[in-house]
């Protein structure tokens, strides 16, 4: 049976985040993905300026893809407002596997099905023994699953369902553009154009909010689809895959005796554009630093705004078109 300080389960950024912090300080660390990376994952791929201080990354070493926009183009029915701001766009497929490979820690690929505790520990499908778990496994983490489920249940009105492709394509427009609301979207689109010819488009939305609208994400999808292939996308071929999650409602249980969640596990996505990789990263190191330093692991501050200048006026827009549950957002929900 493989022994471990620290097992994480999950590779992605949550999990590669912390598991380099750990090494730094020594721990015995090792990292558990049902997949094997590079491997392919849905996300527009949105890095704030947060993110890249949090990771200490020095952007002009990064050795892949990386776009910058020194604006947003948000678009709401007739107002078309371009946003001054700095953000980032890479391709997940490189991201993950960057960050991972940097955080020097040993990886198995291992599809977890069983966890039972052990003492103070935990033992995985017999296979593994550790003293701290960590869960960065997503939304379907199977740490959430077999320890946080009944603590931590799911807010469902919170869901995300989106639809989305990445492809490659010779795009001429470098900003990225946002379309809030449109044909009762209880979300928002996306044309995210990344380094040397990629593209990102999808659309997410409220999946309780969209299937009480009698619509489907895909009608919305084909709106989208049609409005690129008239302007910005002539001649793309999209085939979307879809998937969901979780915008940060209440997480009352984040750590039970030695284990934890992190990112998506914890449905840690920001209120206003449901940026995930951001609090993902900050949840791993606040997971690392109460392995290693015994401070308290709360996570009710770590999602807040992906992009201050206009995230609270979108959440205004939304609570006043009721987009979001209840009839206004709470000022806690606006952290």
């Amino acid at each position: 049976m493989r022994t471990c300080d620290v097992l994480i389960v999950g590779g992605g950024p949550a999990g590669s985040t912390a598991a380099a912090r750990l090494r730094r300080a020594g721990a015995d660390v090792l990292v558990l993905d049902r997949e094997r990376l590079p491997r392919l994952k849905l996300c527009a791929g949105w890095i704030t300026p947060e993110v890249v201080r949090d990771l200490g990354m020095d952007l002009t070493s990064y050795p892949h893809r990386l776009l910058t926009f020194p604006r947003l183009r948000v678009h709401l029915g007739s107002l078309h407002i371009p946003v001054p701001c700095v953000q980032h766009s890479i391709r997940r497929f490189e991201f993950d596997a960057w960050l991972l490979e940097r955080s020097g820690a040993p990886v198995e690929q291992h599809n977890v099905r069983h966890i039972a505790a052990d003492g103070a520990g935990y033992v995985i499908d017999d296979s593994y023994r550790c003293r701290y778990l960590i869960g960065a496994g997503g939304t379907r983490c199977p740490v959430y699953r077999e320890l946080f489920r009944e603590l931590n249940p799911r807010a469902h009105e919170l869901q995300i369902v989106t639809l989305e492709h990445e492809i490659e394509y010779e795009w001429q427009d470098p900003d990225c553009h946002l379309w809030f609301f449109e044909h009762g979207l209880p979300g928002y689109s996306w044309y995210v154009p990344k380094e040397k010819g990629w593209l990102n488009v999808g659309v997410g939305a409220l999946a309780a909010r969209i299937k009480k609208s009698g619509e489907d994400i895909k009608e919305h999808f084909a709106r989208l689809a049609a409005r690129l292939g008239s302007g910005l996308a002539r001649g793309a071929q999209f085939d979307p895959g879809g998937f969901s999650y979780y915008l940060r409602g209440r997480v009352d249980v984040v750590r039970s005796g030695n284990a934890f969640i992190t990112g998506d596990a914890a449905g840690l996505a920001t209120r206003d554009l449901g940026e995930g990789i951001g609090p993902a990263i900050r949840s791993g190191i606040r997971a690392a630093e109460a392995i290693l330093e015994g401070k308290p692991y709360e996570l009710g501050d770590v999602t807040g705004l992906s992009v201050t200048s206009i995230g609270r006026s979108m959440l205004d827009l939304a609570a006043r078109a009721r987009v979001f549950p209840g009839e206004r957002l709470r000022t806690a929900d606006r952290r």
